[in-house]
């Protein structure tokens, strides 16, 4: 396992529509594991491939809450090939952020429910019913996976600034 560089915007990968998984080998495995620990590494609660410059659609997420104590119990999951195949009417205001933007955060709505279609690391396909946090994380990294990063939600003015602040920021960098 291995913590792998997250590109950041403005790198122009993130925009780029990842390729279906074909099936799950022993490198797809590593690339999982790398994700996990580039993800808690981070720390984030979900990460696509992509955002490791990984253009498969393979997405890892851990959304383990804290218990009393302040302690957490990983619940790692993979998703190979997500789809989203229904959505609710209904929708929900989440504040969002991005390991790609990093330290930027801004409400975004997206439906309240969603039905996935995925496969996991055993080669097993599932469809499972999606709300709250689950929902739009899930939101998120598929949206990632399509080149569509949270911030193209939000109104013309404020994706516009955040584009220049990161633009100017890489420049600065060098990158």
């Amino acid at each position: 396992m291995a913590i792998r560089e997250i590109i950041i915007l403005p790198d122009k990968q993130l925009r780029l529509v990842s390729k279906p998984v074909e099936k799950v080998t022993p490198e797809i495995r590593r690339l999982a594991d790398d994700m996990f620990e580039t993800m808690y590494a981070a720390p984030g609660i979900g990460l696509a491939a992509i955002q490791i410059a990984e253009p498969l659609r393979l997405i890892t997420m851990d959304l383990a809450k804290r218990d009393e104590n302040g302690e957490t119990t990983p619940q790692p999951r993979v998703f190979i090939n997500p789809e989203i195949l229904a959505r609710s009417e209904e929708m929900s205001v989440y504040e969002e952020g991005c390991l790609s933007i990093p330290e930027y955060y801004e409400e975004v709505e997206r439906p309240a429910k969603v039905r996935v279609r995925y496969t996991d690391l055993d080669g097993k396909v599932h469809e499972e019913d999606a709300e709250g946090l689950y929902a739009t994380c899930i939101q998120h990294e598929i949206d990632h996976l399509n080149g569509v990063l949270f911030v193209d939600y939000l109104s013309k003015l404020k994706r516009d600034r955040v584009l220049k602040k990161f633009t100017k920021a890489a420049k600065r960098t060098g990158e």
